[in-house]
């Protein structure tokens, strides 16, 4: 079964920032997704949910290359993440559920390292970097080693990492896990800003209400299946995220 959902784009006349068609991925004989479409436009803040073990983390893998690519296509901003990926991956950033940095390195020189890969200017990272780390209270560690981090602090060093190219497409798997509540209302407004500059966002999640509140879009995903995708407000009707959901993956069980 598959509900969906037609949507406007955000940005009219825009390509899409991220356009998966008929992605399927395998692990010997157990097929892990199986031909999954969806498309994420300009200005969009995609939510993707589902149980563990449901497929969120093996696609999210194969968007930011990660691992490759079984059956079907991925293409950010027009650019295959198979044929291009060095084109793919610039345009794009991803937050992992775990953030691991070099724990020997300062916060700032991470920060540096990742502005180098990405080619930003010095003037471009330390404006971005100064705002960023500002307004998720992390301006006064910049300086200690990643080692002396706590697990929030790592992944608000990471997520400004992730943010300090102006990424097209932002990726990203269970980003509020370990933030503060001041930190987690900063983070959903950078969010929304990136969306507003013609960006768009991707993140799983297992916290419904979030994902209902924040998100414009929503795709759900049962043992390697979409059940639902498109608006949030079309894809739950007149009950909560957290009803359609349970509804859903109980039908497919």
């Amino acid at each position: 079964m598959q509900r969906s959902a037609q949507v406007t784009p955000t940005h009219r006349g825009s390509s899409p920032v991220l356009a998966i068609a008929h992605y399927t991925k395998r692990y010997g004989d157990k097929v892990a997704v199986r031909d999954l479409s969806l498309t994420v436009e300009p200005g969009d803040i995609y939510g993707f949910i589902g149980h563990n073990g449901a497929g969120k983390t093996t696609l999210i893998r194969s968007i930011v290359g990660a691992q490759p690519v079984d059956g079907g296509s991925i293409r950010i901003c027009g650019h295959d993440v198979v044929g291009d990926p060095i084109a793919a991956k610039a345009a794009c950033a991803y937050v992992p559920d775990n953030p691991d940095v070099y724990e020997f390195m300062t916060g700032l020189q991470y920060l540096d390292f990742i502005a180098d890969i990405y080619r930003v200017s010095a003037s471009e990272r330390r404006a971005r970097r100064t705002e960023l780390a500002e307004r998720l209270q992390l301006a006064d560690a910049l300086g200690d080693t990643v080692g002396s981090y706590s697990h929030g602090m790592r992944q608000k060093l990471v997520l400004i990492g992730a943010l300090i190219h102006e990424p097209r497409l932002l990726v990203l798997d269970e980003p509020f896990v370990g933030l503060d509540p001041v930190a987690s209302h900063e983070l959903k407004k950078i969010l929304h800003e990136l969306a507003e500059r013609g960006g768009a966002v991707f993140f799983s999640s297992h916290v419904l209400e979030v994902v209902e509140k924040l998100c414009n879009k929503v795709a759900i995903i049962q043992a390697g299946e979409l059940l639902a995708s498109g608006a949030t407000e079309d894809v739950r009707g007149n009950a909560s995220l957290e009803d359609i959901f349970l509804e859903l993956v109980e039908k497919e069980a």
